[in-house]
Formats: C-alpha cells, sequence, structure tokens
C-alpha cells in the first residue's frame, strides 16, 4: 500500500507545478514552430481596426478587395476613408504594356463610395492613346473630391499629347473646379494649355505650391506668369525654358511671394538647329537669388553644342547641371567663370579634348561644387587630381569612368586611385559605369 501510494504521488503533480510545466511546455514549442500555432488559432477579426487598416496599406487594390471579405470587420476597415485618402489609377492596354491595369469595375467602385476621400491621386499610363483618354474619362468623373495632389505620369511617350487638347482640358477643368485645394500638380508631357491655367489659378491659387508642367508646348509665358502673379505660395516650379522670362522671375522675387525653393528648367531641342534661345537677364537672376536665397536651380540641358550661345555669358545662379548631350570646352570654361552657386555638375559627353583646365577653373570658382560626374570625356590623371586636391574633402559625391582617365608621366590609374583617396578623405575608384 505504500508503495502504491507513493507511486501516486509521484505520478500526480502539485497545481504549482502543473502551471509551471504547461508555461515550459508552451514557451518550448513557441520557440520550437514560431509562430505557426499562434497564427492558426488567432481570431483575424479580432484585431483592432487601426492594424487592419495598416495590413491593408500595404496590399495592391486587388489583394485589398480579397482581404475585404475575409470577414465582416475587415469589410469595415476596407471602407474607412483614411483607406481610400492616396490612389495610383493604372491604365494600360494588355496587348501592348507590361502594366497591370486597373479593373474597370472596381475603378467604377471607388470614383461611386470614395471619390470624396481622395486627396493624393495619380494616374499612371503607357503610351498608348486609349489609356491616357480613359485616364480623362476618370477625371472628368471626380466632382465630388477635394484633392490635394494630382499627378500624370506617363511611362512612355505620346500618351496625353495624343489626347485632344480639348478633351484634356475638359477633365482637368473638372478637378481645378471642384477640388479648390490643389497644393501639388505633376503634369509633364500633356496638352495643357493657358485657359486650364487661369481656371487653377481661379480656384487654387492659395493653396498652390507646387508646379511641375514640362513639355507642355500649349503653354506660354503669359500662361505661366498668371500662375506666378497669383500663387504667392508656389515653392517648386519646373518648366521648359522657352517658357521661362524676365518677367516670371521678377514675378517669383515680389514681395508678396514665399520664398522659392526649386525651380527646374529643362531645355530642349526638339529641332536641331532652327531653335534660338532667349537670354534672361542677369538683373532676373539676381532679383530672384535675392529675394529666395537658398533656392536651388537646376537646368538640364538637351542641346547640339552649336546651341549653347545664349547661355552663361553672364553670372548665372544656377545650382545643378546636367548635360546629357557632348557639351564643348568652351561652354564648361563658361560655367568655371560664371556659376559661383553650382552644386552639382555632371557632363555626359565632351569629345577628345582634355578638360584638365575647365575643371580646375570650376574648382577655383564653384566653391560649393559637392558633386560631380563624368562620362565620356577625357582628362588626364595629373589634371584630375589636381581638381580633386583643390576641391578637397567637399566632394561628396565624385562618379567618373575609368575611360575617362589618360594616364600621364605623373601618374598612373593604379597610383590614381590612392591619391584621390587621400585628398578625398575616404576609399575611392573610378566607376566602370557611372552612377548618375
Amino acid at each position: 500500500m505504500k508503495r502504491a501510494g507513493q507511486k501516486v504521488v509521484a505520478g500526480t503533480e502539485t497545481p504549482g507545478t502543473s502551471q509551471t510545466s504547461k508555461k515550459q511546455k508552451t514557451s518550448l514549442y513557441g520557440s520550437e514552430f514560431g509562430e505557426s500555432d499562434l497564427c492558426t488559432s488567432m481570431d483575424w477579426g479580432s484585431l483592432p481596426h487601426h492594424v487592419i487598416l495598416r495590413v491593408f496599406q500595404f496590399l495592391t487594390l486587388v489583394d485589398r478587395a480579397r482581404a475585404s471579405s475575409v470577414c465582416r470587420r475587415w469589410n469595415e476597415v476596407f471602407h474607412i476613408p483614411d483607406l481610400w485618402r492616396r490612389f495610383e489609377f493604372e491604365l494600360s492596354q494588355p496587348a501592348t504594356s507590361y502594366l497591370k491595369s486597373t479593373h474597370p469595375d472596381l475603378i467604377q467602385q471607388i470614383i461611386k463610395r470614395h471619390a470624396d476621400h481622395l486627396q493624393y491621386v495619380s494616374f499612371k499610363v503607357d503610351s498608348s492613346t486609349e489609356s491616357a483618354e480613359a485616364a480623362c474619362d476618370i477625371l472628368s468623373q471626380l466632382v465630388n473630391c477635394s484633392i490635394k495632389t494630382l499627378g500624370l505620369i506617363s511611362t512612355a511617350k505620346p500618351s496625353f499629347m495624343n489626347v485632344s487638347k480639348a478633351h484634356f482640358a475638359s477633365a482637368l477643368t473638372v478637378v481645378f473646379v471642384n477640388s479648390k485645394s490643389l497644393s501639388s500638380i505633376k503634369i509633364d508631357d500633356t496638352p495643357l494649355d493657358d485657359p486650364s491655367l487661369k481656371v487653377l489659378v481661379a480656384n487654387n491659387s492659395d493653396t498652390l505650391k507646387l508646379l511641375k508642367m514640362s513639355s507642355c508646348p500649349h503653354v506660354s509665358p503669359a500662361g505661366i506668369l498668371c500662375v506666378a502673379d497669383q500663387c504667392h505660395g508656389l515653392k517648386e516650379l519646373a518648366l521648359n525654358y522657352y517658357i521661362l522670362s524676365d518677367e516670371l522671375l521678377l514675378a517669383l522675387s515680389s514681395e508678396k511671394h514665399v520664398d522659392l525653393e526649386h525651380l527646374r528648367i529643362d531645355v530642349v531641342s526638339e529641332n536641331p538647329g532652327q531653335v534660338q534661345f532667349h537670354t534672361i537677364k542677369k538683373q532676373s537672376w539676381d532679383a530672384l537669388v535675392k529675394h529666395s536665397p537658398k533656392v536651388n536651380i537646376v537646368m538640364y540641358f538637351f542641346l547640339y553644342e552649336d546651341e549653347f550661345d545664349a547661355f552663361f555669358r553672364e553670372e548665372t545662379p544656377v545650382t545643378h547641371l546636367y548635360f546629357g548631350r557632348a557639351v564643348s570646352k568652351a561652354m564648361l570654361g563658361r560655367i568655371g567663370m560664371n556659376c559661383p552657386r553650382l552644386i552639382e555638375l555632371v557632363v555626359c559627353a565632351n569629345g577628345l579634348q582634355p578638360l584638365d583646365d575647365e575643371l580646375i577653373q570650376i574648382a577655383e570658382r564653384c566653391k560649393n561644387l559637392t558633386a560631380m560626374g563624368l562620362g565620356e570625356c577625357e582628362v588626364t590623371c595629373r589634371g584630375f587630381i589636381e581638381f580633386v586636391k583643390m576641391c578637397g574633402g567637399r566632394l561628396t559625391q565624385l562618379s567618373i569612368m575609368e575611360e575617362v582617365l589618360i594616364p600621364d608621366s605623373d601618374y598612373s590609374l593604379d597610383r590614381l586611385h590612392l591619391e584621390v583617396s587621400k585628398h578625398l578623405g575616404r576609399m575611392w575608384f573610378p566607376d566602370m559605369m557611372p552612377t548618375w
């Protein structure tokens, strides 16, 4: 009996021991099997709304719609306004595009239920006219919206440029008139025109802060001047050089206007040799910098060598310069003489004449230069090291293709990287491919 009783006692755990043992087992299984048991036993429908909302924000639209059918709670979250403030409509033709298009039925559901929630909206379209026209049709239906950000993005040309100007202007007018709180607009490569800009200004002059409208051939200098004259909160502007004017710079420099933070100018020649570019007066540039001393002035050049005559003959307060085609030694010499605010310079091509003197002059006069990129150019190793020595550690970005550097009697390519690294204060090697 005694032994039997001892066996019973030995086989029976005390309450405290039992709980401890169970806790240890639970902990052990959790560490061995991860969270798989937890996931299978969790009631996903009981998650807080804000957690489900966060999950939904990482899902594609189709997956979001599927997830909404998990349970009633998830379906409720699917219709929370915060989930529909940001939306990108993807429109493409399956036969010709790699883009995954947003299903038309889903678009109609969004417009019907969530148009008044949309605030940050973009349209991504392929190169087909049909996709651009579909985007215009959707824009025309956004009559109950209060959009703050609008972007029209073409993955390839021509897209929106093939839509009739009347159709495009009519669609934009719906948004411009009904939103009345637009602060950011990106509508590059579109048939935007002056009357459309006037509608925009009439309804959103107090809120507009950013306007990007490069490659909009129907906009005139007078149209963009209307924007600058009345949208005093405008901080960022991107446009083609042909609509840049002295009057526009002076309007951006008025006492009523806030400090401009970013001005991007695309200088593009569509008809080589047939375009004569106008000159902006030094006084106009000076007025802008005096009013907005920290403004970044970015210029992208896509010209041929004989088309640069109008540029940098006088001091120009440009801060970032990008040359997408060949640029002459003489032009680079002018940059060294007349661009004292230059921060970044990228030259994709030059030719077969070493640029030693031009780079050294840029290093001497452009005291703010911190980034340099050279593509199909030529520089002697000695000249390049002299340039780096003069710039010193302020060169935070230096991207030079190895083929650019010409060995000389002073330096070989093997020794070059050590010498450049010493002056930069960090390890540096030439690039096999440019990084800009």
